[in-house]
């Protein structure tokens, strides 16, 4: 694939990630969203429904494991694409089951927020585009 079409497709792919931010109230049931974004400390904990909850969180994690995935196979092709599948799938399990541990016993409500941002957001194509990069520097 040409190198200029290969970095629009990752563009257009970093559009969709900002997109799904951007919407994110309207595509998806999450009560902490107003929750945290307040005085948190001083509010009452928020009412939720915890199918909704954990559907809207499984929906939201595969839209944003989708772009990222698809952004890593578009700069470094196949070579690391089956990690990071492994990886989003292993961190998802993981973050999953800390989270909603952590909101039925847990009184930590900083450990709860980013847990669950790193459910929500898509912060693991962060850290593995650069590892990725530095990696093939140095092979």
């Amino acid at each position: 694939m040409n190198n200029i079409l290969k970095y629009i497709f990752v563009f257009l792919l970093l559009i969709c990630l900002i997109l799904v931010r951007a919407f994110q109230t309207d595509l998806f049931y999450d009560p902490f969203i107003v929750y945290f974004k307040n005085d948190y400390l001083h509010l009452p904990f928020p009412e939720y429904k915890f199918g909704k909850l954990f559907l809207s969180f499984v929906f939201r994690y595969l839209i944003n494991f989708i772009i990222s995935v698809g952004i890593i196979y578009l700069l470094f092709q196949k070579k690391y694409l089956k990690f990071s599948i492994r990886f989003y799938a292993i961190a998802f399990l993981v973050l999953l089951l800390l989270f909603f541990i952590a909101l039925q016993f847990s009184s930590n409500y900083l450990f709860l927020f980013y847990v669950r941002r790193f459910l929500i957001q898509p912060l693991f194509v962060l850290v593995l585009i650069p590892a990725f990069y530095y990696q093939n520097r140095n092979l």
